[in-house]
């Protein structure tokens, strides 16, 4: 089954670094985040990789046209006619397909573009700045077990800010963290979808979210795939800070390769 990897975003809040760069680009722990991504995938056996680029498109072209490069040892040998010997060249099995999808395209926009790549089999598809330890083989198999057009993987992200434990008297008697069940369910990405949601994008400026999901939904044919397990976005400098930290800590979730 092909990964389709939204990749195409101007990333405006976290401009520190998308302004150099697109946001699946940026690294988490020296490899960029939509990396992780695909090593999630790949960990389960999913390795043919479609990613809808737009924003600085030439800089993820360029990462996986040199991704030999980047992850071996290599010696240039200048005095023997400029030879170049690659060593350990071992990499992930992928076959990685980037299409240019615009500038300012939608989700859904740049789903329809690469819809002759995907072909007319069933396909999954995520978000690039987003990663979470979803079992991927039971997530399919939710999907063909229920048979609807698409699944949505629903998480919980809990509140950014803490509560406040305030009496009767409006007195505050402690400071408490937001659990994620106080929350309610998002579109967390990691979606199955059957290719018959082409037929319900018309043209770039359609938003996956808005009229193809909801319409999905009035049909009934939308069903979420409800991950309790640990999922993050990376919108904002500090949930890269934070996503580093897990990472130099050894307490990443989502590294399970």
């Amino acid at each position: 089954m092909k990964v389709v990897i939204l990749a195409g975003g101007l990333g405006t809040r976290i401009t520190e670094e998308s302004q150099f760069k697109p946001k699946p680009m940026i690294e988490i722990g020296n490899m960029p985040i939509i990396w992780h991504i695909m090593k999630s995938y790949s960990h389960y056996g999913y390795n043919e990789f479609i990613i809808c680029a737009g924003y600085k498109q030439h800089i993820i072209k360029e990462y996986f046209a040199n991704y030999y490069m980047y992850n071996s040892d290599i010696t240039f040998d200048f005095s023997r006619e400029n030879k170049l010997t690659v060593h350990n060249n071992e990499s992930e099995p992928w076959k990685v397909t980037i299409v240019d999808t615009g500038l300012y395209t939608m989700t859904g926009g740049r789903v329809k573009r690469v819809s002759r790549y995907i072909g007319t089999d069933t396909f999954m598809l995520t978000y690039g700045d987003g990663v979470c330890d979803i079992d991927i083989n039971d997530l399919e198999k939710f999907h063909k077990a229920h048979k609807k057009k698409a699944t949505i993987t629903a998480i919980q992200p809990g509140g950014r800010f803490g509560a406040l434990d305030i009496d009767k008297e409006g007195v505050i008697k402690s400071f408490v963290e937001k659990k994620k069940e106080d929350g309610g369910w998002i579109n967390g990405g990691f979606m199955v979808l059957e290719p018959d949601i082409m037929d319900l994008i018309d043209d770039d400026a359609v938003i996956l979210e808005r009229y193809p999901l909801e319409e999905l939904s009035r049909q009934n044919e939308l069903i979420a795939y409800k991950h309790h397990g640990f999922w993050q976005c990376m919108d904002t400098l500090r949930d890269k800070e934070f996503l580093e930290s897990l990472l130099l800590n050894g307490r990443a979730p989502w590294v399970k390769w």
